[in-house]
């Protein structure tokens, strides 16, 4: 699976939740992406969003996917894993 085959896939899915921004990150982002690797997605909501919206847009990226997705929103990166997450971003959405 490609960067440009997630974005195609996604941005249907990303629109219909009105994300604001989406980008890439984790093993797609570094090259290092296997056929048993997760999908890592940072997305930004507004402040309307409630966690059963969260776990409805990851629901639908897995289901769209066919794979694990880590769905991951930019206020809730932990200052430890910052530098990991913000490192190498490849934008998708937004």
């Amino acid at each position: 699976m490609t960067i440009d085959q997630i974005k195609n896939i996604t941005t249907p899915i990303l629109q219909r939740h009105k994300v604001t921004k989406a980008a890439i990150f984790g093993s797609m982002a570094d090259g290092t992406f296997t056929g048993n690797s997760d999908v890592d997605i940072l997305v930004e909501l507004d402040d309307s969003y409630s966690l059963l919206d969260f776990i409805g847009i990851k629901l639908d990226l897995e289901a769209a996917l066919h794979r694990s997705v880590d769905l991951v929103e930019y206020r809730a990166v932990k200052p430890a894993l910052k530098k990991y997450i913000l490192e190498n971003p490849i934008p998708i959405y937004g």
